[in-house]
């Protein structure tokens, strides 16, 4: 870091000369160190992958979650801070249930997911307060079909067909520029996505170590049981 820098290195609301938010900039960084999470779409719905490796043997796997349901019809991952993660989660789904009290109808993934930016937003904008360390890869299926969005910690969304947030993203997204097709089966779409985090994390895949969620059209949003990630390891 440069001298001339640490003025605008320490304040949340300050830009500095050349246009930047440091604090925003390093809470990517934050998102970047944190453990890989995969979203891909395929023919009737989205699978969210969660990869929860925990950093001593000592820890219980089932202690660590990656993904969470947000609505019956929307589910997301998670990576880089867990706690910040848990109060963006919490926001959403009191959002999700605020759209269906007031309107009687299930809360569009895109209107939730800029809710929730708009909330991310907000941290970026006052004195006294830091951004959240945390991206999210929201999906879910809607009267628009099949969505993916990522956010990001300064309140950006990108919709994606395939994407990937923490460290192991280059590796996945190259996997998927390589490999993703459009309408790919649910078997087609889970073997790509445990290959490419498989790769990334250049360790063998173990099912006490990665959660997988799926949200199909009709049906609500679940995460695998232990028989079924190993099923789906074996097959890959």
């Amino acid at each position: 870091m440069q001298p001339g820098q640490m003025a605008y290195d320490r304040g949340i609301t300050v830009f500095s000369p050349d246009g930047r938010l440091f604090q925003v900039e390093y809470a990517r960084e934050a998102v970047k160190k944190g453990t890989t999470a995969i979203g891909l779409k395929f023919d009737e719905g989205v699978i969210l992958i969660g990869d929860r490796h925990a950093s001593s043997r000592l820890v219980e796997p089932d202690s660590i979650q990656k993904i969470y349901m947000v609505d019956e019809h929307i589910g997301c991952a998670t990576s880089g801070l867990v706690a910040d993660a848990r109060i963006l989660v919490d926001e959403a789904r009191k959002d999700a249930q605020i759209h269906k009290i007031t309107y009687g109808d299930n809360v569009t993934i895109e209107g939730l997911v800029k809710k929730v930016c708009d909330f991310k937003q907000n941290y970026t904008q006052y004195g006294g307060v830091r951004p959240f360390g945390t991206g999210l890869l929201v999906a879910g299926v809607d009267d628009f079909g099949c969505q993916l969005f990522e956010t990001d910690p300064s309140g950006a969304l990108v919709a994606y067909k395939a994407g990937s947030i923490g460290s192991g993203r280059p590796t996945v997204m190259d996997i998927f520029e390589k490999e993703f097709e459009d309408n790919m089966t649910y078997e087609a779409a889970l073997t790509l996505g445990l290959r490419a985090l498989a790769a990334a994390t250049e360790d063998e895949l173990n099912p006490h170590n990665i959660e997988i969620g799926v949200v199909e059209k009709g049906k609500i949003f679940r995460t695998l049981n232990e028989k079924e990630l190993e099923e789906a390891i074996g097959k890959m």
